[in-house]
């Protein structure tokens, strides 16, 4: 009798020995399928300012000053990864290969946040009359990011019928927490964050900050992605760039070009992915590109052997032939807003 109690007693040791083996093999093939061979962040930037965004010449410049700054963004990248297999059903590779960020069908870690309100403090930064925009204008730019975030915008139905299958309603919206207004003297304010250092950001963990000011250089905007410096949050934007009503210059008079930044500050890459072919937007369901795209282009435009997905917010094309977000976009930048994401605490 004793010598089958001990033999059960082995055999339960090794059954548990084996339980904890395979939950360990588990947790380090989870690690293994958030492959992050393919990440990147220094661009080429060969578009320079064509295309109004200096979001991307903006990061490289940060990262040549911030030494933690590839490492915070590298984290942030693979714990949304890592979030990605773990909702994928089968447990399978969290990369697409040549254009990574899903796999197949994009799996949103944000899934169980429902609709997601993100408050907005505006500064209004201005040298004349034209500059300080009105309250109305202030509230087109917001009336666009909530049409545009949860595709009810006039232009919806305008996306064709190759990519309508992929088209987001993002499930994110904002509201307007504050406008604050600054007279200056200056009259153009560049893009090394002279703006936000003279008007520091309102409680940017909890705040999506925008500076409306007069840039220069042809600039139509620019932002900062999750992992910077919190100093320098936010996202700045041209007076004539922002909303659709009052001091707004055609073709960016739609609010696009904010509704563009957001995207950035949530996350995103350009559509193209800042390079050639080889270069990816980290999104399972946006094709490959090679170029932005600017004006509005006839459809179908064909570059790497794919149809250019040219109303996409996050490329370069006039603000009246933009009309979605995908599916796979939608799922990045959720993936910032969940609990333990780099723009969670955005979240009441």
């Amino acid at each position: 009798m004793k010598k089958l109690l001990l033999s059960m007693a082995a055999i339960a040791m090794i059954m548990v020995s084996c339980s904890d083996d395979q939950t360990a093999n588990t947790t380090e093939v989870e690690e293994q399928n958030a492959d992050m061979s393919d990440f990147y962040l220094y661009t080429e930037n060969t578009e320079k300012a064509a295309g109004g965004c200096f979001t991307m010449q903006k990061l490289n410049a940060q990262l040549d000053k911030d030494a933690e700054l590839f490492g915070s963004m590298y984290e942030i990248e693979k714990n949304y990864r890592q979030r990605s297999i773990a909702k994928k059903p089968g447990n399978g590779n969290g990369n697409g290969g040549g254009n990574n960020g899903g796999g197949g069908d994009p799996v949103d870690p944000g899934d169980n946040l429902g609709v997601v309100t993100i408050p907005v403090y505006v500064h209004v930064v201005y040298s004349n009359n034209n500059e300080n925009i009105s309250d109305a204008q202030v509230n087109s730019q917001m009336a666009v990011l909530n049409d545009d975030f949860r595709r009810t915008n006039n232009d919806a139905n305008q996306t064709p019928s190759l990519f309508a299958g992929v088209a987001a309603d993002t499930e994110i919206q904002f509201s307007l927490a504050g406008t604050f207004r600054y007279a200056n003297s200056r009259t153009s304010w560049g893009t090394n964050d002279l703006v936000k250092s003279t008007y520091p950001p309102v409680t940017p963990s909890t705040h999506m900050n925008i500076w409306v000011c007069n840039i220069g250089g042809g600039i139509l905007g620019y932002a900062q992605f999750p992992g910077g410096n919190s100093a320098t949050d936010g996202i700045v934007v041209g007076p004539q760039y922002f909303g659709t009503t009052g001091f707004v210059a055609s073709p960016f008079d739609e609010g696009r070009t904010t509704t563009h930044e957001v995207g950035h500050y949530l996350n995103l890459r350009h559509i193209w992915g800042d390079g050639r072919c080889n270069r990816d937007d980290f999104v399972s369901d946006t094709p490959t590109s090679d170029a932005p795209n600017y004006g509005c282009p006839s459809f179908p435009t064909t570059n790497c052997r794919s149809t250019d997905m040219t109303m996409n917010y996050m490329d370069y094309t006039n603000d009246a032939c933009m009309n979605m977000f995908s599916n796979g976009q939608k799922s990045r930048m959720r993936g910032v807003l969940v609990s333990g994401g780099a723009r969670a605490s955005l979240v009441n």
